[in-house]
């Protein structure tokens, strides 16, 4: 029989494994298009906090079916409520969208690197996202906007397929109403009574006011959205050394144990997700990686 001392060992052991999910419920669940939605957590002990940078992960693990890599796109002033929006696209997040309020499931995290937001002080500062994209990128907005007098011009461009599938609409249209962000929304292909811009989001960055020389953008987005933003905010004269990139992909065990997400010597869990795109552009330009 273990003693009090030993007991004590393995719950500490426990509570200090990254592979050992945390229990936390499901308090809240939107749906936001016919196949994203997301899901509001919080602690099963009701005092917990899970403090977390822009940018950083959680794996969500669903008992009896998985677990999965989700970026968190909550507040990072609020650390007591986990928010992740997903895509029900697999086995695991097909399950997912089948789980109710009150419903727990497991927390393992944060993980990853973080955007940017101490560097970007005093800079102008472009968010360009490609449709759950957006997600990710959410939380640089809530820290910009809260400490919006360390920032210079904020301006988010973002670009959905059709109308039906913009994130967030209610509010980007609360952003858009704002004097102190820029927003900038645009659709691949126009339905129903949509008056809006329509092309890829690229089109977009010409009406981005930037001084290459002040500005630094955070891009995130499906990988060929990613190239050719960074390709025309090149030729605006943005550095190479002033784009940051979220590259994630493959990624399985959140510390870098498993391989999965293995790009070279990179590990995309533990290295990143976001990585600033110098750092990354011979990877990231080979298509076979």
């Amino acid at each position: 029989m273990a003693t009090n001392l030993e007991k004590q060992q393995k719950l500490g052991d426990a509570e200090s494994n990254p592979m050992i999910p945390e229990q936390y419920q499901i308090v809240r669940i939107r749906k936001d298009t016919y196949d994203t939605f997301t899901l509001e957590l919080e602690s099963c002990d009701g005092n917990g906090n899970l403090p977390f940078q822009p940018g950083q992960f959680n794996m969500l693990y669903i008992f009896g079916t998985g677990e999965i890599p989700i970026s968190i796109s909550g507040d990072p002033g609020n650390p007591k409520t986990l928010v992740h929006t997903t895509r029900a696209v697999g086995t695991v997040t097909k399950a997912m969208r089948k789980l109710k309020r009150g419903d727990i499931i497991g927390v393992r995290g944060p993980f990853g690197t973080a955007w940017p937001v101490s560097e970007a002080e005093e800079k102008e500062v472009l968010v360009v996202a490609g449709g759950i994209g957006l997600a990710p990128l959410r939380p640089v907005i809530y820290h910009m906007l809260r400490n919006r007098d360390k920032y210079g011009r904020l301006v988010l461009l973002y670009g959905a397929r059709t109308p039906d599938d913009i994130l967030y609409r209610q509010e980007l249209e609360s952003w858009r109403s704002r004097f102190d962000l820029e927003v900038h929304v645009t659709v691949d292909r126009s339905v129903g009574k949509w008056q809006g811009n329509v092309g890829v989001v690229t089109t977009l960055i010409s009406k981005a006011p930037m001084d290459p020389e002040k500005s630094l953008a955070m891009v995130c987005g499906p990988e060929i959205m990613m190239r050719f933003t960074i390709m025309e905010l090149q030729k605006r004269g943005l550095p190479k050394e002033s784009i940051y990139i979220s590259a994630e992909r493959n990624m399985k065990c959140g510390i870098g144990l498993c391989g999965h997400c293995q790009m070279g010597q990179t590990f995309v869990c533990k290295d990143g997700p976001v990585f600033r795109y110098d750092r990354m552009m011979d990877l990231f330009t080979k298509r076979e990686i």
